[in-house]
């Protein structure tokens, strides 16, 4: 399996190249067709089954084994995703992104890269693969949830519909050190919820309240009772996490406003404080409301479940990286990130794990490397080719020796 490595490499010029195309012309949100159109002549000479659905510019590319009969062959699935950010770049670069106000700040520019590579690494194995595999080109991870919107196209399975056995994706992290594989069996990552919250009150002159309903202390008084909620009604031990972000109420410095706005997020590591977040918090701000003579309405927009890695998954990542790689490279997480990944949607189905690869340059300390979703993010691209030799590895892994 060590050559994998070794013909990952010879694709590094075009892996850059590819990645820094994508880079200058980040599109948003579901629909990515220059993109897309770019990653299918960069494969356009492989022998794939191309799918497409209605909802979204994603695509799957079927790869077929020739080592085994379809019906009983194993089938794994291999994602990258390709949408960019709405924000503005400040790295300075010379393939920044051309388009104002969008930016590649979360690395799927390198995503979709390392994903070409691996089609390339499988593609010339295919006739000895004991499986087949299903490269997973995805838009719309950024909030969009478009991994569940292929699903829901039926796009995750086999062109004769069969479902994939495992799944695995990765995500570059340019704050770790350069190389390191990072992954841990359960809770990886948190649920997104997005939280709307109106108190509705009777507006009035800012010198007689007492005449008036005043919504905005009512909305302070949630905000504070929430955090002693989170931390009195919740074990520490499965953490979950509340941020108010906005609050919004009022025109000018002598009105009392009829009504208040209160915005954030709440995340939580497992399915069970998920639901229990979302009684808690309705409950907490209609009954603070009520006791003040006013009407709190809660609107909680789900958002993406909880990303949960099998164990078996994460075991076979780390055997991987030790035969591609330094024995060393592999480091088990000590505990989830706060984050929300869309990948989630794909392992509530199917059994298998996301992986952090750690893309610090290697002169830069990781820890002062600026982190993803920074307008000044870089990554060093000489981890391309590692990805794509860890993506085939695990896929080529899976298929002959499952867990």
């Amino acid at each position: 399996m060590a050559t994998l490595y070794d013909e990952a490499q010879d694709l590094s010029e075009r892996l850059t190249t590819l990645r820094r195309a994508i880079h200058a012309e980040p599109e948003l949100g579901l629909h990515t067709p220059r993109t897309l159109a770019k990653v299918k002549a960069a494969l356009a000479h492989l022998p794939l089954e191309w799918r497409e659905g209605p909802s979204t510019t994603g695509a799957v590319a079927f790869l077929r084994g020739g080592a085994g009969p379809a019906e009983n062959c194993r089938v794994v699935l291999l994602r990258g995703d390709m949408d960019a950010l709405p924000m503005g770049e400040e790295t300075g670069l010379p393939f920044a992104s051309t388009i104002a106000g969008t930016m590649h700040a979360c690395g799927h520019d390198a995503h979709t890269a390392m994903l070409t590579g691996a089609v390339e690494l499988l593609a010339a194995r295919a006739q000895s693969l004991p499986g087949d595999v299903l490269f997973m080109f995805q838009p719309g991870e950024e909030g969009h949830h478009g991994a569940r919107f292929m699903i829901d196209d039926g796009l995750l399975q086999t062109p004769d519909g069969r479902q994939p056995d495992a799944a695995f994706a990765l995500h570059v992290m340019p704050n770790a050190p350069h190389g390191q594989v990072q992954g841990r069996a359960g809770a990886l990552m948190a649920s997104a919820d997005q939280i709307d919250i109106t108190i509705t009150g009777a507006g009035g002159h800012a010198s007689m309240p007492h005449h008036a309903a005043d919504p905005i202390p009512v909305a302070c008084e949630i905000v504070t009772a929430i955090q002693t909620m989170v931390t009195r009604q919740f074990n520490a031990h499965d953490p979950v996490v509340v941020t108010i972000a906005k609050i919004e109420a009022g025109t000018t410095h002598n009105v009392i406003p009829d009504s208040a706005h209160l915005k954030g997020t709440m995340r939580s590591l497992s399915p069970a404080n998920r639901a229990a977040l979302r009684d808690a918090l309705t409950r907490l701000a209609e009954g603070i409301a009520a006791a003040h003579g006013q009407r709190a309405e809660v609107t909680i927009h789900p958002g993406f479940p909880v990303t949960l890695c099998d164990p078996r998954a994460v075991d076979l990542a780390q055997r991987v990286s030790g035969m591609l790689f330094e024995a060393d490279t592999f480091a088990r997480l000590p505990a989830p990130i706060m984050g929300a990944e869309d990948f989630s949607y794909v392992l509530e189905q199917t059994p298998g794990a996301m992986l952090f690869l750690g893309a610090a340059h290697r002169d830069v300390e990781a820890a002062r490397a600026n982190g993803i979703h920074s307008p000044r993010m870089v990554l060093d691209e000489a981890v391309l080719p590692r990805g794509s030799a860890l993506l085939a590895g695990l896929g080529q892994a899976f298929l002959e020796t499952g867990w």
